[in-house]
């Protein structure tokens, strides 16, 4: 299990804990700075992105020693981790709201508002983490179609993730101060700053899920559908068996491949069955 299972889920999936989701952890007056500070500066991320480019081109042993030191201060701030569907209905089973927003990243990358963002709550209505929201001049949130934080029901939040796993999007929790966790996102690699961070810059700010996928050769066609979605690159394709194959050391076990497969070949695995992964987060 990942480091924050053991912090915090003591030694269970920590974001299936529903005390992370709890109102008594906005009473933190520091945590309520940090998602106002968060919300209401998205050019920070911006910013953010812009030094994480220049590491990226410092010499190896620069990077060996800063690339820790950031990972470990967003695992105390601003942490994600990657999710398949199975269990984002989980969490929508016990959360009592969950509105949606636009993206920020999104918002920075293209300017333009795009509404993949969940913000999950334990109280009615979004909670105090909604009123911290709607207190600040988000005026990202006013877009052509909608204005403000929509809320959305049970059934209407599952089903807009099964369509993000359709465009081919990543589905994560993230924390505001860990171990609170305050939203779901759905990602992609070109767009998210966090994956953008993790996989294209290889300086972690979120897990890989708790799974590690696998494609079974009996049931496989050979139609690559499922390789066009992954953002990981670890899916191949071999040409002598017409078969797909998952290389589990890259693989972040998000399920998405799943979505895209006709035939039903791709399962998820526990990280901890697969030895080569086990150790992989």
């Amino acid at each position: 299990m990942c480091e924050f299972c053991h912090k915090h889920g003591e030694g269970k999936k920590w974001y299936l804990q529903a005390k992370n989701y709890s109102e008594d952890l906005m009473s933190d007056l520091r945590r309520r700075k940090f998602i106002a500070d968060f919300f209401s500066k998205p050019g920070d991320l911006t910013e953010s992105m812009g030094k994480l480019e220049k590491l990226s081109r410092a010499p190896a042993f620069v990077k060996g020693v800063l690339a820790p030191y950031i990972s470990g201060r967003q695992k105390k701030i601003h942490f994600g981790q990657v999710l398949p569907m199975e269990d984002i209905e989980r969490i929508f089973g016990f959360v009592s709201s969950v509105i949606r927003t636009a993206c920020l990243c999104r918002q920075e990358n293209l300017g333009t508002e795009q509404r993949y963002c969940y913000g999950i709550s334990m109280a009615p209505q979004g909670g105090e983490f909604r009123k911290i929201i709607e207190e600040i001049d988000a005026s990202y949130l006013t877009g052509p179609d909608t204005a403000g934080l929509e809320t959305l029901t049970r059934e209407e939040a599952l089903d807009s993730f099964r369509q993000h796993e359709k465009e081919g999007l990543c589905h994560s929790v993230w924390t505001f101060m860990a171990p609170f966790i305050g939203g779901i996102c759905n990602c992609d690699r070109s767009d998210c700053y966090a994956m953008r961070a993790t996989v294209t810059y290889g300086i972690p700010v979120m897990f890989r899920a708790e799974y590690v996928a696998e494609v079974n050769p009996e049931l496989c066609n050979g139609c690559r559908q499922c390789m066009r979605v992954c953002q990981f690159g670890a899916m191949g394709y071999s040409a002598a068996n017409k078969k797909v194959v998952i290389d589990p050391r890259r693989c972040y076990g998000c399920g998405v491949c799943r979505a895209s497969c006709t035939k039903d070949a791709i399962t998820l695995n526990d990280r901890t069955s697969v030895p080569i992964a086990a150790s992989i987060w």
